[in-house]
């Protein structure tokens, strides 16, 4: 089939979002030619509402790229803004990594058979996408292709404003999950930078790995799994499948199933009328008053050919791999971002991951570091022994085991605690109950009720260099973000910007975490200041079950699969 190739379009002036963006650089900025306006964006209304402003503010273009796409409440809203944008004139494309592309979450696709909108699916598996069995066992067949995935979040608009970070699209990111829900992080950008997000699009967009959905499904055998779905009884009563939730992703740590690569929720079940309510109730957030900061930044982008093609027989041809950033020479502006003591010398980096654990070298005071799948591996924990052995102090907020959505994940996790809380790095791991988090980072303002038993999970991916250097992506600090996944990331030169973003995880760290420390020798779980909890000798709230199994399992599990 046919693979036209585009490209993001020039701003236009006569765009309202190049006009507001334009016009609060020119009566906000004092940071110069070049600096884009960012807003971090923690909690579930201005993540949501910011979204719905760049769909209902596009006059020309729309690109979105995502990792997962959910068929539920939250994306049903955000979908049918899409379409209304295309309907209206925009031209749309948007970009879906193809692991969750099945069951419920396959009717997601139908968007490729409305005017005006193109939809491509990324490194897509084989098997029927009714059949997760097939699919499992396609994936187990051709194991290393199913691993290698496009991790990777954009929401650009008319090529002068963006979103990106770590959430993908899903109730579960939006706190309307009914059982569990992520914490997360994105950026709301505006300006400069938002071009090099966009060639980061065109990029994977054109890439021979992303192939049209019209080559994969017809619009009938969707219309045929939509009808199977219908016919199915549902909580709510609804009966249209592109509005379906994706299973809770609260599977009980007590007996998880095999994850998917990342950890991301499985769809299945249905959304219930509050969901949809609690939707439709989110508002658009007001992109004339949204609070900016103008920074000057600098975007890392895996390039696409970090995931191996497939040859024409269908099987993978490991030497089309090229691991590598987007644009190399964007490296070298590390070294002025950070304000490195080395001036001779300009860093390079096979992977967004490499070109952040050598930003590590630059630390003088401090590193704060946010990050839900964390597995070091050798080089990564030497150079956080590095960064303490220099007097700078380390401080890793990571998923608990029991707030992991992908407890497997721990392992790799689990064997370097005890190493990295001897290199005298700080740990502190997230405490799963939401009724235990009421005072977390990311929970302010505008988020909906607290529901007692919710469980939530850690999924911002963060990092702050001496109080001055933030950094927002879709990685993780762990081996498949590193060797597998692609991943892109946006390093952002402000002591404002970094202040805030201290500020939030700090606050998570006294009041949401457990800390993790040696006692003669032993691993103690002290409780968040001022909670309800007590200190813990054994992972808190993990079933004696779910350690064993994964003690078992420890070494059959290298960290390269995790």
């Amino acid at each position: 089939m046919e693979r036209p190739a585009s490209s993001a379009q020039a701003p236009e002036a006569s765009s309202p979002l190049v006009q507001i963006s334009q016009q609060r650089q020119k009566a906000e900025s004092k940071a110069g030619p070049g600096a884009s306006g960012f807003e971090i964006l923690a909690g579930a209304q201005a993540a949501y509402g910011a979204r719905l402003a760049l769909v209902q503010g596009a006059k020309y273009t729309l690109d979105v790229q995502y990792y997962a796409i959910h068929a539920d409440a939250s994306t049903a809203r955000l979908l049918e803004g899409v379409v209304n944008a295309a309907r209206r004139g925009v031209r749309v494309r948007v970009l879906l990594d193809d692991f969750h592309g099945t069951g419920r979450n396959a009717q997601v696709m139908r968007l490729a058979f409305e005017p005006n909108i193109e939809m491509r699916m990324f490194n897509p598996l084989p098997g029927d996408r009714d059949s997760p069995i097939s699919r499992m066992w396609n994936a187990a067949t051709d194991f290393q292709r199913a691993q290698q995935r496009m991790h990777n979040k954009l929401f650009l608009a008319d090529n002068t404003m963006g979103i990106m970070g770590g959430r993908n699209l899903g109730d579960a990111y939006f706190d309307n999950d009914e059982s569990s829900n992520f914490l997360d992080t994105d950026v709301l950008i505006m300006g400069p930078a938002v071009r090099d997000l966009s060639s980061s699009f065109d990029s994977y967009w054109n890439n021979e790995r992303a192939y049209p959905v019209q080559s994969l499904i017809s619009k009938q055998a969707l219309e045929d799994m939509q009808k199977t779905y219908q016919a199915r009884p549902s909580k709510g009563g609804d009966d249209d499948a592109t509005e379906t939730a994706p299973e809770s992703s609260a599977r009980s740590t007590s007996g998880a199933l095999p994850s998917p690569p990342d950890g991301e929720p499985r769809p299945g079940g249905a959304i219930s009328p509050e969901q949809r309510e609690r939707a439709w109730d989110m508002q658009p957030v007001d992109l004339k008053t949204v609070p900016l900061v103008w920074a000057h930044s600098v975007v890392l982008a895996d390039a696409p050919s970090k995931i191996p093609s497939v040859d024409s027989d269908g099987q993978t041809n490991p030497l089309s791999a090229a691991p590598g950033v987007l644009e190399n020479k964007r490296l070298a502006q590390l070294r002025v971002l950070a304000e490195t003591r080395n001036p001779g010398h300009s860093p390079s980096a096979d992977s967004v991951v490499d070109g952040l654990v050598q930003l590590l070298g630059y630390a003088k005071k401090d590193l704060l570091i946010v990050s839900p799948y964390f597995v070091p591996g050798e080089t990564m924990r030497q150079a956080f022994k590095d960064a303490v052995q220099r007097g700078v102090r380390v401080r890793i907020l990571t998923n608990s085991l029991s707030s992991n959505d992908a407890p497997i994940a721990h392992i790799g996790y689990a064997r370097h605690r005890e190493t990295l809380l001897r290199d005298g790095v700080e740990l502190y791991e997230l405490v799963s109950d939401e009724s235990d988090l009421r005072a977390a980072f990311g929970l302010g303002s505008g988020q909906n009720s607290f529901r007692e038993g919710r469980r939530v999970m850690l999924h911002s991916k963060v990092l702050v260099l001496d109080g001055q250097l933030l950094v927002v992506g879709s990685m993780n600090l762990d081996q498949r973000s590193k060797l597998q996944n692609t991943e892109i990331a946006v390093l952002v030169r402000s002591r404002k910007l970094s202040g805030q973003a201290a500020g939030m995880i700090e606050k998570g760290l006294e009041s949401a975490a457990w800390h993790v420390v040696l006692k003669d020798g032993d691993l103690v779980w002290q409780a968040p200041q001022n909670s309800r909890l007590k200190d813990q000798t054994t992972e808190p709230d993990a079933s004696l079950p779910l350690r064993l199994m994964l003690k078992i399992i420890s070494p059959f599990t290298p960290d390269s699969l995790l």
